[in-house]
């Protein structure tokens, strides 16, 4: 079978059918015990109460009526119906309740030959299924004597109940075979739960089906695809993660096409100028040419520079974890790419775990971008906290307004009138923000105060 759902339905139903056996087989088995059991304390029983009977009723020459008398307080005291016949097998006296039994035609009748040679009769205890549910009437009416365990027992006549340790349902004929009425009950049980189970297995198949649905159409290309969720068990977590999976992949696609084409378009500019002036090399005089030189070895910088940064950014991207995890002086790192700029560095000396060279970038990335539009004042201040610490880069430019305080993060976004002229290709503080996310921080934008913008970059202390 293909579909998971009917696997998952065969095999609960299979379950259910082995389950009604085997209760079937060992209700069947404890109810054949219980019956020889009983059959057992039965007989004893009944021996008991006809040797007490025959020490205590009157001798085979008393009078009838004092035999009479006897058996009947017997059988009243015993609660049993009662019947006694002389040696020659003429009745003498039956009890009100024998012959009540009789006539109902459902005794069963176990004669005791007494020593002097007349025949006691005992009508059997039973249990008798009374109409409509009602309980079994007292042991002297039909029920089973104290202490007896009682069940329905066949007699003569058409009316005959079910025999000794069958089990007993409301809704079972009186006519029906033995052990009919408890295979009745199992099918029933059987069919309920089988019915029952099928909604549920189908509901949740339904929805593996529709998230293996969601799989295809993603893996087909449709990136935007996703799922609905459902409820709050696995199947429902499982949606959610493949959303989420989803979110995060389409996010990394459309980054890396965008990476593609703003790299394309930027590597454009310097090849651009560096083919023109290649081509006017040769006509050029020797003071032209020496510009002509130093520009192409500015467009190669940049070149360079930009190829630097895109494969920094995608080995970022690619890595799921930091190549190296060491520790790191934080106030040397500040100190060392601060005197790089000319920054006035200050704050306690902090040491963390991270890896040295992407940290010592994203200080250089920063403090390059503060030194490009910061106004020639930028400062460097360490702060320490008790989970993270914090290094701000502050600057007196023109300040970033408050709705670009994000975008200014995105790779190759830069503000408006920044684009060309103070250089650089939009990648520097993108690359700062991958970087604190690979050591589980952050970094903001803030306006400062006086004028200026202050960059924080908080960095997580780990152990």
């Amino acid at each position: 079978m293909k579909s998971l759902y009917l696997r998952i339905y065969v095999t609960v139903v299979a379950v259910l059918l082995l389950f009604a056996a085997v209760s079937g087989w060992l209700v069947q088995r404890h109810i054949d015990q219980e019956r020889v059991r009983f059959e057992g304390l039965v007989g004893e029983r009944m021996q008991a109460w006809a040797d007490l009977i025959q020490r205590s009723l009157p001798g085979a020459d008393a009078e009838p009526s004092a035999q009479a008398i006897a058996l009947r307080d017997w059988s009243q005291r015993l609660r049993v119906p009662l019947a006694l016949d002389d040696e020659s097998g003429v009745r003498i006296v039956e009890s009100e309740s024998f012959v009540r039994r009789q006539a109902e035609g459902r005794s069963r009748l176990v004669s005791v030959r007494l020593e002097d040679g007349r025949t006691l009769w005992i009508v059997r205890p039973t249990l008798r299924r009374l109409p409509g549910g009602a309980p079994p009437g007292p042991p002297g009416e039909g029920g089973g004597a104290p202490g007896l365990l009682a069940t329905n027992a066949p007699g003569p006549g058409p009316g005959a109940g079910p025999g000794p340790g069958e089990l007993l349902l409301p809704f079972a004929p009186p006519g029906w075979p033995r052990g009919v009425g408890l295979l009745v009950l199992l099918t029933v049980l059987f069919l309920a739960v089988a019915a029952g189970a099928y909604p549920v297995v189908r509901r949740l198949t339904r929805r593996l089906e529709a998230l293996q649905r969601g799989v295809v159409r993603f893996g087909e290309g449709q990136l935007n695809q996703r799922v609905a969720v459902s409820g709050r068990d696995e199947v429902a977590a499982l949606a959610a993660s493949f959303n989420q999976a989803a979110g995060r992949i389409e996010a990394l696609v459309r980054s890396h096409k965008s990476l593609l084409a703003n790299a394309s378009h930027e590597l454009r500019s310097p090849l651009a100028r560096m083919k023109m002036a290649v081509s006017m090399l040769d006509d050029a005089s020797p003071a032209q040419r020496e510009r002509l030189r130093e520009e192409i070895r500015t467009n190669v910088a940049e070149l360079d520079a930009l190829v630097e940064e895109v494969l920094l950014a995608s080995r970022l991207d690619a890595a799921a974890t930091l190549e190296r995890d060491e520790k790191v002086d934080l106030l040397g790192l500040a100190a060392e790419e601060g005197a790089r700029v000319d920054a006035v560095v200050d704050g306690p000396a902090i040491t963390l775990r991270g890896d040295e060279r992407l940290l010592r970038r994203a200080l250089r990335n920063l403090l390059e971008n503060a030194r490009r539009y910061g106004g020639g004042e930028v400062a460097v201040e360490l702060r320490e906290g008790a989970a993270a610490a914090e290094v701000h880069v502050c600057d007196r430019g023109a300040g970033v307004p408050a709705e670009l305080r994000e975008r200014i993060f995105e790779p190759f976004y830069r503000l408006p009138g920044h684009a060309e002229q103070a250089g650089g290709v939009g990648l520097g503080l993108s690359l700062v923000k991958q970087i604190a996310e690979r050591h589980s921080g952050s970094v903001r934008c803030e306006a400062r105060e006086g004028g200026g913008s202050r960059f924080v970059l908080s960095l997580p202390r780990r152990a």
